[in-house]
Protein backbone atom coordinates (compact mmCIF):
# COMPACT_ATOMS: atom_id res chain seq x y z
CA UNK A 1 0.00 0.00 0.00
CA UNK A 2 1.64 3.24 -1.08
CA UNK A 3 1.57 6.31 1.35
CA UNK A 4 -1.59 8.03 -0.19
CA UNK A 5 -3.47 4.83 0.40
CA UNK A 6 -2.53 4.90 3.62
CA UNK A 7 -3.53 8.72 4.95
CA UNK A 8 -6.51 8.02 3.05
CA UNK A 9 -7.06 4.64 5.20
CA UNK A 10 -5.99 6.82 8.29
CA UNK A 11 -8.18 10.12 7.46
CA UNK A 12 -11.69 7.32 7.00
CA UNK A 13 -11.13 6.01 9.96
CA UNK A 14 -9.95 8.94 11.82
CA UNK A 15 -13.81 10.82 10.63
CA UNK A 16 -15.97 7.26 10.58
CA UNK A 17 -15.92 7.47 7.06
CA UNK A 18 -15.96 4.21 4.75
CA UNK A 19 -16.25 3.83 1.17
CA UNK A 20 -17.71 1.16 -0.85
CA UNK A 21 -18.52 -0.42 -4.29
CA UNK A 22 -21.53 -1.92 -5.59
CA UNK A 23 -20.95 -3.22 -9.20
CA UNK A 24 -24.67 -4.24 -10.30
CA UNK A 25 -25.64 -6.48 -13.17
CA UNK A 26 -28.70 -7.97 -14.77
CA UNK A 27 -29.45 -10.85 -12.98
CA UNK A 28 -29.61 -14.80 -13.56
CA UNK A 29 -32.15 -18.03 -12.37
CA UNK A 30 -31.02 -19.90 -9.55
CA UNK A 31 -30.75 -23.02 -11.64
CA UNK A 32 -31.69 -24.11 -14.99
CA UNK A 33 -35.43 -25.52 -13.24
CA UNK A 34 -38.50 -24.54 -14.91
CA UNK A 35 -39.63 -23.02 -11.37
CA UNK A 36 -36.41 -21.01 -10.82
CA UNK A 37 -36.94 -19.42 -14.18
CA UNK A 38 -40.33 -18.83 -14.07
CA UNK A 39 -39.63 -17.15 -10.52
CA UNK A 40 -37.05 -14.73 -12.11
CA UNK A 41 -38.95 -13.99 -15.15
CA UNK A 42 -42.15 -13.18 -12.83
CA UNK A 43 -39.42 -10.79 -10.98
CA UNK A 44 -37.96 -9.51 -14.12
CA UNK A 45 -40.71 -8.61 -16.39
CA UNK A 46 -43.24 -7.36 -13.69
CA UNK A 47 -40.50 -4.23 -13.23
CA UNK A 48 -42.68 -1.44 -14.46
CA UNK A 49 -39.72 0.16 -15.95
CA UNK A 50 -39.40 -3.41 -18.15
CA UNK A 51 -42.72 -4.16 -18.91
CA UNK A 52 -43.94 -0.22 -18.70
CA UNK A 53 -48.01 -0.65 -18.20
CA UNK A 54 -50.37 -0.25 -15.86
CA UNK A 55 -49.62 -2.71 -12.98
CA UNK A 56 -53.02 -4.76 -13.83
CA UNK A 57 -52.48 -4.88 -17.26
CA UNK A 58 -49.00 -5.67 -16.69
CA UNK A 59 -49.99 -8.34 -14.11
CA UNK A 60 -52.07 -10.10 -16.64
CA UNK A 61 -49.61 -10.11 -19.67
CA UNK A 62 -46.90 -10.93 -17.37
CA UNK A 63 -48.52 -14.16 -15.15
CA UNK A 64 -51.48 -14.65 -17.15
CA UNK A 65 -49.90 -15.61 -20.58
CA UNK A 66 -46.22 -14.80 -20.19
CA UNK A 67 -45.41 -17.24 -17.47
CA UNK A 68 -47.84 -20.13 -18.65
CA UNK A 69 -45.14 -20.76 -22.00
CA UNK A 70 -42.02 -18.81 -21.55
CA UNK A 71 -40.13 -20.57 -18.70
CA UNK A 72 -40.53 -23.87 -20.12
CA UNK A 73 -38.36 -22.32 -23.40
CA UNK A 74 -36.18 -20.71 -21.65
CA UNK A 75 -34.98 -23.25 -19.32
CA UNK A 76 -34.14 -24.97 -22.25
CA UNK A 77 -32.23 -22.59 -23.32
CA UNK A 78 -30.19 -21.77 -20.39
CA UNK A 79 -29.40 -25.29 -20.05
CA UNK A 80 -27.58 -25.02 -23.16
CA UNK A 81 -25.21 -22.01 -21.59
CA UNK A 82 -25.08 -23.19 -17.60
CA UNK A 83 -21.51 -24.17 -16.72
CA UNK A 84 -20.20 -26.45 -13.68
CA UNK A 85 -19.81 -22.89 -11.52
CA UNK A 86 -23.46 -21.92 -12.34
CA UNK A 87 -24.96 -18.77 -14.48
CA UNK A 88 -22.10 -17.54 -16.87
CA UNK A 89 -23.61 -13.99 -16.08
CA UNK A 90 -22.92 -14.29 -12.23
CA UNK A 91 -19.66 -16.20 -12.61
CA UNK A 92 -18.49 -13.42 -14.67
CA UNK A 93 -19.39 -10.80 -12.89
CA UNK A 94 -18.38 -12.37 -9.61
CA UNK A 95 -15.25 -12.75 -11.28
CA UNK A 96 -14.58 -9.24 -12.36
CA UNK A 97 -15.71 -7.99 -8.59
CA UNK A 98 -13.02 -10.04 -7.17
CA UNK A 99 -10.45 -9.24 -9.75
CA UNK A 100 -11.51 -5.38 -9.03
CA UNK A 101 -11.63 -5.71 -5.28
CA UNK A 102 -7.95 -7.08 -5.41
CA UNK A 103 -7.00 -3.76 -7.21
CA UNK A 104 -8.53 -1.35 -4.45
CA UNK A 105 -8.50 -0.83 -0.71
CA UNK A 106 -11.97 -0.65 -0.09
CA UNK A 107 -15.28 -2.92 -0.02
CA UNK A 108 -16.54 -3.99 -3.46
CA UNK A 109 -19.23 -6.19 -4.20
CA UNK A 110 -21.50 -7.61 -6.82
CA UNK A 111 -25.49 -7.78 -6.94
CA UNK A 112 -27.98 -8.31 -9.42
CA UNK A 113 -31.30 -6.34 -10.19
CA UNK A 114 -33.05 -9.56 -10.25
CA UNK A 115 -32.49 -12.59 -8.48
CA UNK A 116 -29.56 -13.38 -5.75
CA UNK A 117 -27.35 -11.69 -5.05
CA UNK A 118 -30.02 -8.80 -4.73
CA UNK A 119 -29.32 -5.66 -3.89
CA UNK A 120 -30.60 -5.21 -0.72
CA UNK A 121 -28.73 -8.01 0.58
CA UNK A 122 -25.70 -6.29 -0.61
CA UNK A 123 -26.10 -2.56 0.51
CA UNK A 124 -26.82 -4.61 3.91
CA UNK A 125 -23.78 -6.28 3.49
CA UNK A 126 -21.82 -3.15 2.76
CA UNK A 127 -23.56 -1.16 5.91
CA UNK A 128 -22.24 -3.80 8.36
CA UNK A 129 -18.96 -2.94 7.16
CA UNK A 130 -19.21 0.58 8.51
CA UNK A 131 -19.84 1.57 4.85
CA UNK A 132 -21.21 5.43 5.10
CA UNK A 133 -20.05 6.60 1.11
CA UNK A 134 -21.63 4.09 -1.41
CA UNK A 135 -20.61 4.21 -5.12
CA UNK A 136 -22.56 2.25 -7.58
CA UNK A 137 -21.52 1.33 -10.69
CA UNK A 138 -24.60 -0.24 -12.94
CA UNK A 139 -22.27 -2.98 -15.56
CA UNK A 140 -24.30 -1.04 -18.68
CA UNK A 141 -22.67 0.91 -21.06
CA UNK A 142 -25.90 2.98 -22.07
CA UNK A 143 -28.34 4.05 -20.20
CA UNK A 144 -32.42 2.57 -20.55
CA UNK A 145 -35.18 2.53 -18.04
CA UNK A 146 -34.66 -0.98 -17.79
CA UNK A 147 -31.52 -0.99 -17.11
CA UNK A 148 -29.35 1.79 -15.50
CA UNK A 149 -33.01 3.71 -14.00
CA UNK A 150 -34.39 0.71 -12.62
CA UNK A 151 -31.15 -0.31 -10.90
CA UNK A 152 -30.84 3.76 -9.40
CA UNK A 153 -34.67 3.64 -8.64
CA UNK A 154 -34.66 0.47 -6.50
CA UNK A 155 -31.39 1.58 -5.02
CA UNK A 156 -32.33 5.24 -3.89
CA UNK A 157 -35.66 3.50 -2.35
CA UNK A 158 -33.16 1.19 -0.38
CA UNK A 159 -31.33 3.73 1.26
CA UNK A 160 -33.97 6.17 1.87
CA UNK A 161 -36.11 4.02 3.56
CA UNK A 162 -33.34 1.60 5.62
CA UNK A 163 -29.99 3.57 5.51
CA UNK A 164 -30.23 7.09 5.27
CA UNK A 165 -26.74 7.78 6.90
CA UNK A 166 -25.04 6.41 3.07
CA UNK A 167 -24.41 9.07 0.89
CA UNK A 168 -24.80 7.64 -2.86
CA UNK A 169 -22.88 8.47 -5.96
CA UNK A 170 -23.73 6.93 -8.92
CA UNK A 171 -21.64 6.06 -11.95
CA UNK A 172 -24.00 6.67 -15.50
CA UNK A 173 -23.54 5.72 -18.67
CA UNK A 174 -20.11 5.06 -19.85
CA UNK A 175 -20.88 4.30 -23.42
CA UNK A 176 -18.22 7.44 -24.82
CA UNK A 177 -16.07 7.44 -22.09
CA UNK A 178 -12.66 7.10 -24.21
CA UNK A 179 -11.36 4.07 -21.83
CA UNK A 180 -13.90 1.88 -21.78
CA UNK A 181 -14.08 2.50 -25.67
CA UNK A 182 -10.73 1.60 -26.00
CA UNK A 183 -10.82 -1.68 -24.21
CA UNK A 184 -13.86 -2.44 -26.17
CA UNK A 185 -12.17 -2.06 -29.17
CA UNK A 186 -8.93 -3.75 -28.03
CA UNK A 187 -11.24 -6.81 -27.24
CA UNK A 188 -12.81 -7.18 -30.51
CA UNK A 189 -9.37 -6.75 -32.46
CA UNK A 190 -8.45 -9.88 -31.00
CA UNK A 191 -10.99 -12.22 -32.55
CA UNK A 192 -11.34 -9.87 -35.66
CA UNK A 193 -10.17 -11.27 -38.79
CA UNK A 194 -9.45 -9.14 -41.81
CA UNK A 195 -12.45 -9.30 -43.92
CA UNK A 196 -15.23 -9.62 -41.81
CA UNK A 197 -17.79 -7.67 -41.71
CA UNK A 198 -18.71 -6.50 -38.35
CA UNK A 199 -22.62 -6.59 -36.51
CA UNK A 200 -22.71 -4.66 -33.78
CA UNK A 201 -26.34 -6.58 -32.31
CA UNK A 202 -27.74 -4.74 -28.80
CA UNK A 203 -30.36 -5.50 -26.43
CA UNK A 204 -33.36 -4.14 -28.18
CA UNK A 205 -36.13 -1.68 -26.18
CA UNK A 206 -39.55 -0.81 -27.23
CA UNK A 207 -39.31 2.55 -28.92
CA UNK A 208 -42.04 3.93 -26.51
CA UNK A 209 -39.03 3.65 -23.95
CA UNK A 210 -37.03 6.49 -26.33
CA UNK A 211 -39.49 8.56 -26.39
CA UNK A 212 -40.10 8.18 -22.34
CA UNK A 213 -36.96 9.02 -21.70
CA UNK A 214 -36.84 12.06 -24.20
CA UNK A 215 -36.13 15.01 -21.28
CA UNK A 216 -37.08 17.82 -24.37
CA UNK A 217 -39.95 15.64 -25.36
CA UNK A 218 -39.31 16.92 -28.79
CA UNK A 219 -36.65 15.58 -29.86
CA UNK A 220 -36.55 11.78 -30.39
CA UNK A 221 -37.46 10.89 -33.74
CA UNK A 222 -36.06 7.52 -34.01
CA UNK A 223 -34.16 8.21 -36.75
CA UNK A 224 -29.85 9.37 -37.59
CA UNK A 225 -31.07 12.74 -38.11
CA UNK A 226 -32.14 13.39 -34.70
CA UNK A 227 -29.16 10.94 -32.92
CA UNK A 228 -26.24 12.39 -34.75
CA UNK A 229 -27.79 16.00 -33.52
CA UNK A 230 -26.78 17.68 -30.06
CA UNK A 231 -29.33 17.56 -27.39
CA UNK A 232 -29.81 17.10 -23.71
CA UNK A 233 -32.23 14.26 -24.46
CA UNK A 234 -29.01 12.50 -25.88
CA UNK A 235 -28.32 11.55 -21.90
CA UNK A 236 -30.70 9.45 -22.01
CA UNK A 237 -31.47 8.19 -25.57
CA UNK A 238 -29.88 4.65 -25.42
CA UNK A 239 -30.52 5.12 -29.34
CA UNK A 240 -28.43 7.41 -29.41
CA UNK A 241 -25.75 5.62 -27.17
CA UNK A 242 -25.71 2.63 -28.95
CA UNK A 243 -24.88 4.11 -32.42
CA UNK A 244 -22.18 6.28 -30.90
CA UNK A 245 -20.40 3.78 -29.38
CA UNK A 246 -20.51 1.78 -32.62
CA UNK A 247 -18.84 4.40 -34.47
CA UNK A 248 -16.48 5.33 -32.03
CA UNK A 249 -15.38 2.02 -31.67
CA UNK A 250 -15.34 1.19 -35.71
CA UNK A 251 -13.37 4.15 -35.78
CA UNK A 252 -10.88 2.63 -33.59
CA UNK A 253 -10.75 -0.83 -35.41
CA UNK A 254 -10.26 1.82 -38.27
CA UNK A 255 -13.60 0.34 -40.21
CA UNK A 256 -15.10 2.34 -42.94
CA UNK A 257 -19.47 2.61 -42.70
CA UNK A 258 -19.69 -0.31 -45.19
CA UNK A 259 -17.86 -2.69 -43.02
CA UNK A 260 -20.02 -2.19 -39.99
CA UNK A 261 -23.51 -1.94 -38.66
CA UNK A 262 -25.62 -1.70 -35.69
CA UNK A 263 -29.09 -3.54 -34.72
CA UNK A 264 -31.35 -4.81 -31.80
CA UNK A 265 -32.26 -8.00 -30.40
CA UNK A 266 -34.00 -9.44 -27.71
CA UNK A 267 -37.40 -8.04 -28.92
CA UNK A 268 -40.63 -8.98 -26.46
CA UNK A 269 -44.17 -9.09 -28.01
CA UNK A 270 -45.89 -7.41 -30.56
CA UNK A 271 -45.21 -3.39 -30.06
CA UNK A 272 -42.18 -2.06 -32.01
CA UNK A 273 -38.80 -2.39 -30.86
CA UNK A 274 -35.77 -0.53 -31.89
CA UNK A 275 -35.20 -1.62 -35.76
CA UNK A 276 -33.44 -3.14 -37.38
CA UNK A 277 -34.02 -6.62 -36.17
CA UNK A 278 -30.89 -8.40 -35.56
CA UNK A 279 -32.21 -11.84 -36.53
CA UNK A 280 -33.72 -10.07 -39.58
CA UNK A 281 -30.43 -8.36 -40.32
CA UNK A 282 -28.34 -11.77 -39.56
CA UNK A 283 -30.49 -13.04 -42.64
CA UNK A 284 -30.52 -10.19 -44.93
CA UNK A 285 -26.41 -9.77 -44.82
CA UNK A 286 -25.79 -13.39 -45.99
CA UNK A 287 -28.49 -12.55 -48.98
CA UNK A 288 -26.61 -9.87 -49.94
CA UNK A 289 -23.16 -11.32 -50.29
CA UNK A 290 -21.81 -11.24 -46.77
CA UNK A 291 -20.21 -14.10 -46.39
CA UNK A 292 -17.38 -13.49 -43.40
CA UNK A 293 -19.29 -12.23 -40.20
CA UNK A 294 -18.08 -11.13 -36.74
CA UNK A 295 -20.53 -9.95 -34.36
CA UNK A 296 -20.16 -8.24 -30.98
CA UNK A 297 -22.76 -7.57 -28.28
CA UNK A 298 -22.07 -4.04 -26.46
CA UNK A 299 -25.36 -3.58 -24.44
CA UNK A 300 -23.82 -6.14 -22.26
CA UNK A 301 -20.15 -6.40 -20.31
CA UNK A 302 -20.61 -10.17 -19.27
CA UNK A 303 -21.92 -13.04 -21.39
CA UNK A 304 -25.57 -14.44 -20.74
CA UNK A 305 -28.38 -16.04 -22.14
CA UNK A 306 -28.90 -13.46 -24.59
CA UNK A 307 -25.62 -13.33 -26.18
CA UNK A 308 -24.13 -16.96 -25.83
CA UNK A 309 -27.46 -18.66 -26.61
CA UNK A 310 -29.29 -15.71 -28.50
CA UNK A 311 -26.57 -14.73 -30.67
CA UNK A 312 -23.71 -16.93 -30.77
CA UNK A 313 -25.89 -20.29 -31.30
CA UNK A 314 -29.09 -19.17 -32.87
CA UNK A 315 -27.69 -16.31 -34.70
CA UNK A 316 -24.80 -18.72 -35.97
CA UNK A 317 -27.51 -20.98 -37.44
CA UNK A 318 -29.61 -17.72 -39.14
CA UNK A 319 -26.37 -16.76 -40.87
CA UNK A 320 -25.45 -20.02 -42.33
CA UNK A 321 -28.64 -21.30 -43.22
CA UNK A 322 -29.22 -17.91 -45.35
CA UNK A 323 -25.92 -18.52 -47.20
CA UNK A 324 -22.90 -17.50 -44.77
CA UNK A 325 -19.32 -19.03 -44.92
CA UNK A 326 -18.18 -18.23 -41.49
CA UNK A 327 -19.48 -16.70 -38.35
CA UNK A 328 -17.28 -14.95 -35.42
CA UNK A 329 -19.00 -13.95 -32.55
CA UNK A 330 -16.81 -11.88 -30.16
CA UNK A 331 -16.88 -12.69 -26.60
CA UNK A 332 -18.11 -9.83 -23.80
CA UNK A 333 -15.52 -7.84 -21.77
CA UNK A 334 -16.02 -10.48 -19.27
CA UNK A 335 -13.09 -10.07 -16.12
CA UNK A 336 -10.31 -8.81 -19.14
CA UNK A 337 -7.59 -7.37 -16.56
CA UNK A 338 -7.98 -3.96 -18.64
CA UNK A 339 -11.52 -3.94 -18.04
CA UNK A 340 -10.84 -4.39 -14.31
CA UNK A 341 -8.28 -1.84 -15.03
CA UNK A 342 -10.64 0.46 -15.85
CA UNK A 343 -13.43 0.44 -13.46
CA UNK A 344 -10.47 0.19 -10.74
CA UNK A 345 -9.43 3.53 -12.05
CA UNK A 346 -13.21 4.95 -12.02
CA UNK A 347 -12.81 3.87 -8.39
CA UNK A 348 -9.50 5.64 -7.28
CA UNK A 349 -10.62 8.32 -8.70
CA UNK A 350 -13.84 8.89 -6.97
CA UNK A 351 -11.90 7.93 -3.49
CA UNK A 352 -10.05 11.15 -3.98
CA UNK A 353 -13.14 13.39 -3.84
Amino acid sequence: MDIYKKVRTFVAKFFKMSKGVLLVNLGSPDSTSEGDVRKYLGEFLMDPRVIDLPYLSRAFLVKGIILRTRPKRSAQAYRKIWTKEGSPLIVHTRNLTDKVQAQVDIPVLMAMRYGKPSIASAIEALDRQGVTELLLIPLYPQYAMSTIETISVLVHRILRRKYPHISLTEVPAFYHRPEYVKVLATSIKEYYKEGEYLLFSYHGVPQRHIYKSDVTKEHCQLNDICCNTLSPAHQYCYRHQCHALSKAVAQELNLTSDHYSTSFQSRLGRDPWLTPYTDATLGKLAEQGIKHLAIVTPAFVADCLETLEEIAIEGKEQFLSHGGNTYNYIPCLNDRQDWVHVIAQWIEKWQKF
